[in-house]
């Protein structure tokens, strides 16, 4: 197995399966003993077989928090930029996806075979760090759980960029945090094929994925930035 180089195209046998494992723990440790993080909602990701995890995303430490919230090991979709970091080696080491944001097909099809080797995926449809209240979706989400059929498990997390927080913020230690897990989406498209399943698929889940961050903001009293993070300039 070779780690991939800047630019190169991603494949399933650059993933080291065993990066999870102790990601996973050093994700916890941050979440429980840097910071202050709450889960709830954790039963809701099955305890075994393969599972797509779908999460708003408002902060920059979204993904590593996401990781050590989930109970079993998570490969999440991450950007290339951060591959391409000082600190890249970690997200190779950690097993994690490079999403090449310019076309994220490559990246969906190592996804999908995580999927079909009974693995949890993470991804964040809304594609960048917004408002994270899922206004909108891309395709890829609907694409994985279509192609492996996988359970979509929506994820809110809350606290990790407030509103005025600056692009980059990170949340000083021990700020409470929350990741919130829902029941899985189901997706009704057993007589549509096409575009009319990607439609129908992207809907369902953008939907549902809205409504849980709102019941998770009700249940937490933690609201969402009320700008959003792009449009900070900082």
């Amino acid at each position: 197995m070779t780690e991939p180089s800047r630019g190169q195209r991603v494949r399933a046998e650059d993933i080291y399966r065993w990066g999870p494992t102790w990601s996973r723990r050093v994700g916890w440790f941050l979440d429980h003993v840097w910071w202050n993080t709450r889960v709830h909602g954790a039963d809701h990701l099955p305890a075994s077989g393969p599972a797509i995890v779908a999460s708003n995303h408002t902060g920059i430490i979204d993904g590593p928090l996401l990781h050590g919230a989930l109970p079993r090991g998570s490969h999440i979709l991450v950007k290339q930029e951060f591959f391409d970091s000082t600190i890249g080696f970690l997200m190779t080491w950690a097993g994690q996806i490079p999403v090449d944001r310019k076309s994220g097909r490559a990246a969906l099809t190592v996804g999908k075979q995580m999927l079909e080797e009974g693995r949890v995926v993470g991804i964040f449809p809304e594609g960048t760090r917004g408002r994270g209240d899922v206004s909108s979706v891309r395709a890829g989400v609907a694409w994985l759980a279509l192609q492996s059929r996988a359970p979509v498990v929506p994820a809110a997390i809350l606290g990790t960029r407030r509103t005025g927080d600056k692009r980059g913020h990170v949340p000083g230690p021990r700020s409470r945090l929350h990741v919130v897990l829902g029941e899985p989406i189901r997706l009704e498209v057993s007589d549509l094929t096409g575009r009319q399943a990607m439609a129908t698929a992207m809907t369902a889940i953008g939907e549902g994925m809205k409504t849980h961050v709102e019941q998770a903001i009700a249940m937490t009293g933690v609201d969402l930035p009320a700008d959003s993070e792009l449009g900070l300039g900082g």
